[in-house]
């Protein structure tokens, strides 16, 4: 099937827009961000990875020689930089993206995660999953926002989608990961999709692609010489829903993870207060999964 993106002008979301969403798990915004705060987000990042705010465990230490292109090289991504960063925060709360949350999630919407991602040529994507794995909500109302801070083609390993993929609003099977595209040691079973379903969502820079949790989704290696692609990932989820999430093991369970920023509305639960527990990390390039039993 020959899919036609939906994209959000003008900062405005359409009903048809809403619908597509509905319908096919995704949407983008074009020019959503502007050259000044690109600007801003680049520098963070270097600075960020420089460990300038705060110490974060694996990071390397930098010589006065190393470039922030050296500096960058050397690592995939960071969860978890709003923790840290007062820039990153700020985007975690961004007043266009929360508009748009507001009118395909909720009038109440949270934040949980933020992920800060600096593809380096070379290095490899990741596989394809669904968010809603990884962070379980009860409602189905998990979403990313996906800022390019670079520009996202085919060769620098842009996101690539399964429009209706999310529809179904189950977890589908993982098995192990057989390619090098990814740094994955598993991966989503899509095996009953055609070649043409595999959508590739190519971005210029301070575009934003909104994407539903239960979307199968995807990015290939960097096959560039000379070209980054960094982007700045947030997940939010409906205020009213609670949030089960103890990050693979790593928090104690809980019914409600309440290491969470609100992003627009009001929180129900907000007689309940509020945690500072996550810490940020680095992503490695090959992560042990759960059906290795990590």
């Amino acid at each position: 099937m020959d899919y036609k993106h939906s994209f959000i002008l003008h900062g405005k979301i359409s009903s048809d827009n809403i619908d597509y969403y509905k319908n096919f798990g995704y949407l983008i915004a074009p020019d959503f961000i502007s050259q000044n705060e690109i600007d801003e987000l680049k520098q963070e990042t270097a600075q960020i990875f420089k460990g300038n705010r705060g110490k974060i465990e694996g990071l390397a230490k930098v010589g006065k020689q190393d470039s922030n292109t050296d500096v960058l090289k050397k690592y995939v991504a960071i969860h978890f930089p709003h923790k840290i960063s007062p820039v990153i925060r700020k985007y975690l709360t961004h007043e266009k993206v929360a508009d748009i949350l507001s009118k395909i999630v909720s009038p109440n919407v949270k934040a949980m995660q933020s992920m800060l991602f600096v593809k380096a040529p070379g290095k490899a994507g990741q596989s394809w999953h669904q968010d809603e794995y990884f962070i379980p909500t009860r409602d189905r109302s998990l979403i990313g926002a996906w800022i390019a801070i670079d520009d996202a083609t085919i060769e620098n390993g842009c996101l690539w989608v399964i429009p209706g993929s999310q529809n179904p609003g189950s977890i589908n099977k993982r098995i192990k990961n057989e390619s090098k595209e990814y740094a994955d040691l598993e991966t989503l079973d899509v095996s009953g999709f055609e070649k043409e379903d595999f959508v590739p969502v190519e971005v210029r820079s301070g575009s934003v692609v909104f994407f539903n949790g239960y979307l199968f989704h995807s990015s290939q290696k960097n096959k560039t010489k000379d070209r980054f692609r960094t982007a700045l990932v947030n997940h939010y989820m409906s205020a009213e829903s609670m949030l089960p999430w103890d990050q693979d093991g790593k928090l104690p369970a809980t019914e409600d993870l309440r290491d969470i920023v609100m992003v627009c509305g009001t929180d129900p639960y907000a007689h309940k207060g509020t945690i500072d527990v996550n810490r940020p990390y680095l992503r490695q390039d090959k992560t042990k999964s759960k059906l290795d039993g990590a």
